[in-house]
């Protein structure tokens, strides 16, 4: 394992992104960077920019690229993203966020982008079946074999589907991945950056694609 990593995970919501940053950032030993924990973490903190980006959020506006590109640009300063790497989930969303991105990073490039490829209609049948705990959170799979009600097994609370996982409501949020993503994952394989990797199977199977993926765009020569 060559240390260091800097990588950027795109995928649809569904695809399992979320968990194999974690997984990945843990490989690497590398921070797992996401927009929101970037927002978080800014407003938080309150920096010049996260104290911006507040006021917008509050007003119920959404942060513009040129807030979140220098959210970004500070988090990536930091010691431990300048020394030991980083791996980007949900950003860049766009190809000017990509521009500025390599602006950015001119100095210590993004090594790979990796494209978590899941089927769109695989995508929907998993979120689809997601459930949750109205009370505490927990979230369940429903096979068709549900009791009704139906109980959570933590807390006791009434488990349901969220209104924003009904198939109608999926294909909005997929359609506006595609119409932002395509051009993205357009821009990074004509740049030769771009890996795309296949979500379909296990877990683990997906994440030794995903592991040998960025290995092999880190070795030498």
């Amino acid at each position: 394992m060559i240390p260091g990593a800097r990588l950027i995970l795109l995928g649809r919501q569904g695809a399992g992104k979320g968990t194999q940053c974690v997984r990945i950032s843990r490989h690497f030993v590398v921070p797992h960077i996401s927009t929101g924990d970037i927002l978080r973490a800014a407003v938080r903190e309150r920096t010049e920019l996260g104290a911006i980006a507040k006021r917008v959020m509050d007003a119920g506006g959404l942060v513009g690229d040129e807030i979140m590109v220098g959210l970004v640009k500070e988090r990536l300063n930091r010691d431990d993203a300048r020394t030991r790497g980083y791996i980007l989930d949900g950003f860049p969303r766009t190809v000017g966020q990509a521009v500025a991105l390599d602006e950015i990073t001119a100095s210590r490039p993004i090594d790979v982008v990796l494209d978590l490829d899941v089927p769109r209609l695989l995508v929907l049948e998993r979120i689809t079946a997601r459930r949750v705990c109205r009370d505490c959170g927990t979230n369940y799979v429903a096979d068709h074999h549900e009791r009704s009600p139906w109980i959570c097994e933590v807390c006791g609370g009434e488990v349901m589907q969220r209104d924003d996982d009904t198939t109608e409501a999926i294909n909005c949020r997929l359609d506006l991945y595609e119409e932002q993503t395509s051009p993205l994952i357009e821009f990074y394989g004509r740049h030769g950056r771009l890996a795309v990797i296949d979500g379909v199977g296990s877990p683990d199977d997906v994440f030794v694609r995903l592991i040998t993926a960025v290995d092999d765009a880190r070795r030498p020569g």
